[in-house]
């Protein structure tokens, strides 16, 4: 088992100061009623119904309730006072690719990370699935510090002996299962993986997701290195590729920005809030802004 960020007791040091204070940064998002924003209802959350009584708003009126008992039943609500946040992150092989000076997972860790400690910030519970060719890791939402310390040491950690494949429709719908209320979950994932557009509709139907796709420079663009053998780290396959040819270099481009596009397509039709972070960018900028941007909407 190794650690991705403990190389050494220095560089360990650094980057926990650095998330930690780029964290509390994220969290005022939170204060501010960005996070919060992504809810529907404005924080209200469905309690149950009791029988009409004289002066009630009939648009509270429980239509269906109402039908079945024979007289008038009203809707309750009350305020959500607690986000509850829920993080589903792939740890599968491919992940492990990318072109900068992090990988694929290294940028979803330190997103995830960054999340987990805003959350801690603002007393909210969170909760984790952590997947490759099976389910690693998963727990219910809590809060506290015990449970921040548990979500950033399984994201640090990183299995040798992983096995290949994703099962991220897997996870999707483990998470539905576990999620008891309305939650906001993130996906952090190059959805290189099949069956998990209906997990995704499934869960997005009772919580608001945000899927975040992992991107690499090397999706859009491959460095001219001339005739390359490349290998499948999912399935071992292997591959000659004219780096140095316009037209494939042409088409590299076109069958990404189609394999974008759909996935766009699929999480904006399913009420899913669609974000790329690239493995060149700075997880908290990229996120401190998609909130900012969604606390204005």
């Amino acid at each position: 088992m190794k650690h991705l960020l403990a190389q050494n007791r220095d560089s360990l040091s650094k980057k926990a100061s650095a998330l930690r204070i780029a964290s509390v940064k994220l969290a005022d998002s939170l204060k501010a009623g960005s996070f919060r924003s992504l809810y529907r209802g404005q924080g209200i959350e469905f309690s149950g119904v009791r029988e009409y009584l004289r002066g009630d708003d009939v648009r509270a009126i429980d239509w269906n309730v109402t039908a079945r008992m024979c007289r008038p039943y009203v809707k309750m609500f009350e305020e959500e006072h607690e986000l509850q946040i829920f993080l589903i992150v792939d740890r599968s092989f491919s992940m492990f690719t990318g072109t900068g000076r992090k990988s694929r997972y290294e940028t979803a860790a330190e997103a995830a990370a960054l999340i987990t400690m805003a959350a801690e910030v603002n007393a909210s519970s969170i909760g984790a699935v952590i997947f490759d060719g099976k389910i690693r890791f998963s727990c219910t939402p809590e809060s506290g510090r015990k449970r921040t310390m548990l979500l950033l040491t399984c994201l640090d950690e990183i299995d040798e002996n992983g096995i290949t494949g994703s099962v991220l429709g897997n996870a999707l719908t483990g998470a539905g299962r576990m999620l008891k209320k309305r939650s906001l979950v993130f996906i952090f994932s190059d959805f290189r993986s099949t069956s998990w557009v209906n997990p995704l509709a499934f869960l997005a139907q009772k919580n608001d997701v945000v899927a975040v796709r992992i991107t690499d420079p090397s999706d859009n663009e491959l460095p001219e290195m001339g005739t390359v053998p490349f290998t499948d780290c999912e399935t071992g396959k292997r591959l000659v590729l004219p780096t140095s040819s316009s037209s494939f270099r042409n088409a590299w481009r076109a069958d990404n920005r189609k394999i974008l596009e759909k996935w766009q397509e699929a999480c904006i039709k399913h009420g899913v809030m669609p974000l790329t972070i690239s493995s060149e960018d700075e997880p908290v900028r990229v996120l401190s802004s998609f909130f900012a941007r969604r606390g204005q909407s």
